[in-house]
């Protein structure tokens, strides 16, 4: 049957074989997936620091001490870390698209189901199972990038992202707060979790499928495991993956335990304003934004350095007695942590060699274990020397952090 010139003008064009359809800015499905994302990273962080302003409260309702009340959000973290490696693999067979869509709605409902929980330790193991699901998103979302993404872009589209994970950590924390002032913490994680869940299906609704990945049936635990050991014998991701370890573990850790100070003489604040003092997350959205613009033209390791080193000023300042000085300090802490991050998730992307999905799972892991295990060691130090020493542990953290991004740039220049 003859083809006709209409059909001949509209047909898509043929693929070619190993070659790769990049989303490239100012396409439609460029601007969907960029939405797309950043809803991804804004449902994840708003579910899982959401518990983060009522620390205080869950010491004071269920007796337990600070670095206790802390697990509510470290063993989310801690679980997380553990579900990203899995979801590394599993992505492989499932489909990126697929994983992070079941993942997005299962956290949103876990995060409905913690307004019911009626003890401490049910709230903790459904926090738990919460951290599991949600490991379906940040590395594969990550991967998602690094695959679909065109790489002249991809600093500024990982920027993004990262802005989604601020706005959402940003939202979750103060709305948190604000509705636990006026309808105590069980209707707010009730909200938090529909919120979420609004978020889960605009999602799903907007991202395009992927073109370049290949789908891996079945389960291959050598494969896997040789990504993950080809990538650790990469001479300079090693030292981001520290980078992420240690630069979340000094954020989380401020963040963690700036409430317990603040609720306390003689600041005396009450849940909505510490909530809104995490409205400081804004100048992390555009941080994380401006750090992949700015990476992309003048050098990821020069940005990556200088947020590290305004992490650690904010840190820093967070010892002045005065309230308005320490607000500074953690808007300035909160601006170098997601310029830094954003850098280091989208360096991440450019070192390693192929098998993206699994060097991001091992990015993300080392970032939720320093959440988690730095996170609560905090509250060590909180008890025992107080504020004082809350900081010069954060400090140690971020001048190893430098350290190691001095190593992976020289590593990274010598092999390129």
């Amino acid at each position: 049957m003859p083809t006709s010139a209409h059909a001949l003008k509209t047909a898509a064009p043929a693929a070619i074989p190993g070659q790769k359809h990049y989303l490239t800015r100012g396409t439609g499905a460029y601007r969907r997936a960029s939405l797309a994302l950043f809803l991804s990273g804004f449902s994840t962080f708003s579910l899982l620091y959401c518990v983060q302003p009522l620390l205080p409260i869950f010491s004071q309702q269920f007796s337990v001490s600070p670095a206790e009340s802390s697990l509510s959000l470290s063993l989310s973290t801690g679980f997380l870390a553990v579900a990203i490696v899995c979801a590394a693999a599993v992505s492989e067979g499932l489909g990126r698209r697929s994983l992070m869509s079941i993942s997005l709605v299962g956290a949103a409902l876990l995060t409905i189901a913690t307004a019911f929980a009626p003890n401490w330790h049910l709230l903790l193991v459904i926090r738990a199972l919460q951290g599991l699901v949600l490991g379906g998103v940040p590395a594969v979302a990550m991967a998602y990038l690094a695959e679909e993404i065109d790489p002249r872009g991809l600093g500024a589209t990982m920027g993004l992202y990262v802005g989604g994970t601020a706005f959402g950590g940003m939202s979750g924390r103060v709305l948190t707060g604000i509705f636990a002032e006026y309808l105590t913490w069980r209707p707010a994680l009730f909200i938090i979790g529909a919120i979420g869940l609004a978020a889960a299906i605009g999602f799903i609704a907007f991202l395009p499928p992927s073109r370049n990945f290949v789908r891996r049936p079945g389960f291959d635990p050598r494969f896997h495991a040789k990504a993950w050991f080809g990538h650790l014998r990469n001479p300079a991701l090693p030292f981001i993956f520290a980078i992420a370890f240690l630069a979340m573990g000094s954020f989380v850790t401020i963040y963690n335990y700036a409430g317990f100070r603040l609720v306390a003489p003689p600041y005396d604040l009450n849940q909505t304003e510490l909530g809104l003092i995490f409205t400081v997350y804004l100048f992390g959205i555009g941080a994380s934004s401006i750090g992949g613009l700015l990476g992309d033209r003048i050098g990821h390791f020069s940005v990556l350095l200088f947020g590290l080193a305004l992490t650690a000023a904010g840190s820093a300042l967070t010892l002045a007695a005065s309230l308005p000085a320490i607000i500074l300090g953690i808007i300035v802490l909160t601006t170098g942590f997601f310029m830094s991050h954003s850098i280091a998730s989208g360096l991440v992307g450019k070192l390693a060699h192929g098998t993206k999905g699994h060097a991001s799972s091992l990015f993300m892991l080392a970032y939720y274990v320093g959440s988690s295990l730095m996170g609560s060691a905090g509250g060590w130090f909180f008890a025992v020397e107080g504020w004082v020493a809350v900081v010069i542990f954060t400090l140690a953290m971020l001048a190893l952090a430098f350290v190691s991004a001095c190593f992976a740039q020289h590593l990274a220049r010598r092999k390129a």
